[in-house]
């Protein structure tokens, strides 16, 4: 019965693991998407300058309006054109993004040019330091229209980085992706909370329904009882029964009370550990060997008896069918300055390594008839009700396995 029940789990694993496969498989896709259309872009944004640059000689050579059309239609891409000894001769789409010098130009204690100097040079240092190569420009000697004087020729060079919409264009996806996982996380932590509400309800109105359910039989029981004493039955017999009732009604409180929230008193762990001890060794094996290490006999926690003690009976079960009747049990209370420490150990058959990441789960269970609801119903009062920790501290196929429980003082 187990391997299907386990298998529940493993089905949801692989399910997120085709999930978030697939939400990887999307956001390498939309990566690759736009590093494609970035390098398209960037080869259109080079063509453009080499248009520029062009267009540039001509005008310098040979006015004319297309040229300086061509020249004036760059509105986006960052330029600057240099002499041979990299003197900035022109410049287009550059901005000085600083408000603190936009503001001192306003007052008038620096001037714009000086500004547009200096932050040139440095936007003209970080572009050389960049892989690209600059675009050549050798002008011919030519006759100034002004001027009417020969100038000689000489060599310029152009320099240019990515425009603002190639930038945001790079990272785009990166942002887009940024947010597409917030949305998952805060949808994950929703649906988590929503599954964790409901499958709360779910436990209280399970319990509370099978607190019902035994109480209403229990009650005629009892009645059963009283009347067979006084038909002056064996009393061997009457005292069983009533041993029985007393269980069932043990029970149903149980089941009462992990259906709702119960008050925590102060109590004395020790005692509720040695009497659930003595209650199931009537009840086990005589092979079984029992072994308590509890230094300190007066050692208070905040506890609800009758749900620990519930707790401890499971623990202490699962040990001794791991053992098969036969081997340790031993059970020891660390009493530390914060909290307490109760560990649970055994030499029996051990826990699956593959079921033992969820096996407080409900319906893992490495029992052939077990429901898989003990260690379930265990982390439940442990953590929800006792605000304490439960877990497997070490568990080997074949060396047993050792349970612990941490219980906060205060």
């Amino acid at each position: 019965m187990n391997k299907p029940v386990s298998n529940i789990y493993a089905r949801i694993k692989n399910w997120k693991f085709i999930l978030l496969a697939f939400a990887g498989i999307i956001g390498f896709s939309s990566l690759f998407i736009t590093n494609k259309l970035v390098k398209e872009l960037k080869e259109e944004e080079k063509k453009k300058i080499e248009l520029w640059a062009d267009a540039t000689k001509e005008t310098i050579s040979n006015p004319n309006p297309l040229s300086m059309k061509i020249i004036r239609e760059n509105t986006s891409i960052p330029v600057i054109l240099v002499d041979k000894n990299d003197s900035i001769l022109e410049y287009r789409n550059f901005k000085n993004s600083s408000r603190l010098n936009s503001t001192l130009i306003k007052l008038g204690i620096i001037k714009e040019e000086k500004i547009n100097k200096n932050y040139l040079k440095k936007e003209l240092k970080k572009i050389k330091s960049n892989t690209e190569t600059p675009i050549e420009i050798k002008i011919p000697e030519y006759v100034d229209p002004v001027t009417l004087d020969l100038i000689p020729a000489n060599q310029q060079r152009i320099y240019y980085k990515d425009s603002d919409l190639l930038i945001r264009l790079k990272y785009y996806p990166i942002y887009q992706l940024f947010f597409i996982a917030i949305f998952m996380i805060i949808a994950y932590l929703i649906f988590s909370a929503s599954r964790k509400s409901e499958q709360n309800q779910v436990w209280a109105g399970m319990a509370k329904e099978t607190a019902h359910q035994i109480g209403t039989p229990l009650s005629s029981l009892m009645a059963c009882l009283e009347i067979l004493k006084e038909s002056k039955i064996e009393v061997s017999i009457t005292n069983e029964m009533q041993k029985d009732i007393d269980r069932l009604e043990r029970i149903t409180d149980r089941f009462s009370k992990i259906g709702s929230l119960s008050n925590l008193e102060k109590t004395n762990v020790s005692l509720v550990i040695k009497n659930a001890i003595e209650y199931l060794k009537t009840r086990v094996s005589n092979n079984t060997n029992f072994i308590i290490n509890i230094e300190n006999d007066q050692v208070f926690v905040p506890l609800n008896t009758v749900l620990f003690e519930w707790v401890i009976e499971n623990l202490i079960k699962n040990s001794v069918d791991a053992i098969k009747g036969s081997g340790d049990v031993v059970i020891s209370l660390l009493d530390k300055k914060n909290n307490i420490e109760i560990k649970i150990q055994d030499n029996g058959l051990g826990i699956d390594k593959s079921i033992i990441k969820n096996i407080f789960k409900p319906g893992v269970t490495s029992k052939k008839r077990g429901w898989g609801l003990g260690l379930s119903l265990s982390k439940r009062i442990i953590e929800q009700f006792h605000k304490g920790k439960i877990f497997v501290v070490s568990s080997e196929k074949g060396k047993g396995a050792i349970f612990c429980i941490i219980l906060p003082k205060y």
